[in-house]
């Protein structure tokens, strides 16, 4: 017989948002209240923002939870339960070294909004309006008025040397690939796995009640943390072996777990 998991929480881009798309399908949020609905907590977990998010499932936003920017902060029924930020300097580095590399647009994540410098405000206008991003164009990412939580960089086909990135930042904060263009640096000890553990002990349930869709090495550690991981597969080599089960449509495989004909472990 197919267990009835506590909790079910999954990554966007690459899971529930196939193929670039930057909404969801018009049955998902039904689905995601019918879960709500037979007694199981939905959380989405990934790197995007959270008013971004709470657009994506307006129907239910004040009923899930949320883990976002790839762990920085994490929501329950409109509360703010985690904040992690980056040390300054740390952050400067980062800003610095990424200025550097030709073509890499620089995204800076905070709590109250997303920045971009005056050279690429084409770029934030994308996010902004294809992505659905709060966006705030400055001179400076240097001086953003508020803590740094995320720095990414984006460039068209990725930024493939993550070993570099890491061997130049990976004791002051975690380097993660966060989709297939995009590579994200986040404080130290920051993950989906970290933030969802703090949701979890907030709620009362055990990490092994739980399923988790991911794709991608930001959902690394929020696989290994629950129970049922269940990997995509388009998943990235190195991630797709983290699950138990694999799928190619994460709808399908919730509407399955509503029918009872769900996942054994």
């Amino acid at each position: 017989m197919a267990r009835k998991p506590a909790l079910i929480a999954s990554d966007l881009d690459g899971t529930l948002l196939l193929n670039g798309k930057q909404s969801l399908s018009k049955d998902a949020p039904n689905i995601v209240r019918r879960i709500m609905d037979s007694g199981i907590i939905f959380v989405a977990a990934s790197g995007r923002r959270y008013d971004n998010m709470q657009n994506l499932f307006s129907t239910v936003k004040d009923d899930i939870g949320y883990v976002t920017d790839n762990g920085c902060l994490a929501y329950w029924q409109g509360e703010r339960i985690w904040r992690q930020t980056m040390e300054l300097e740390t952050g400067r580095k980062i800003i610095a070294a990424l200025a550097d590399v030709p073509g890499v647009k620089t995204f800076v994540a905070a709590e109250k909004s997303c920045y971009v410098d005056t050279e690429h405000k084409e770029f934030g206008d994308f996010m902004r309006n294809a992505v659905g991003f709060t966006v705030t164009v400055v001179d400076s990412l240097y001086d953003i008025g508020e803590p740094y939580m995320k720095i990414s960089a984006y460039e068209e086909g990725g930024l493939t040397d993550t070993a570099h990135w890491k061997e130049l930042f990976g004791d002051t904060c975690t380097v993660q690939t966060g989709g297939f263009d995009w590579l994200d640096m986040i404080p130290a000890g920051a993950n989906k796995g970290a933030a969802m553990a703090i949701l979890l002990d907030k709620l009362g349930i055990s990490a092994a009640d739980c399923i988790m869709f991911g794709d991608n090495e930001n959902d690394r550690e929020i696989l290994s943390l629950v129970g049922c991981p269940i990997t995509m597969t388009t998943a990235v080599e190195g991630i797709k072996p983290l699950g138990k089960y694999h799928t190619d449509n994460v709808e399908k495989s919730l509407k399955r777990i509503l029918d009872g004909e769900g996942y054994e472990w």
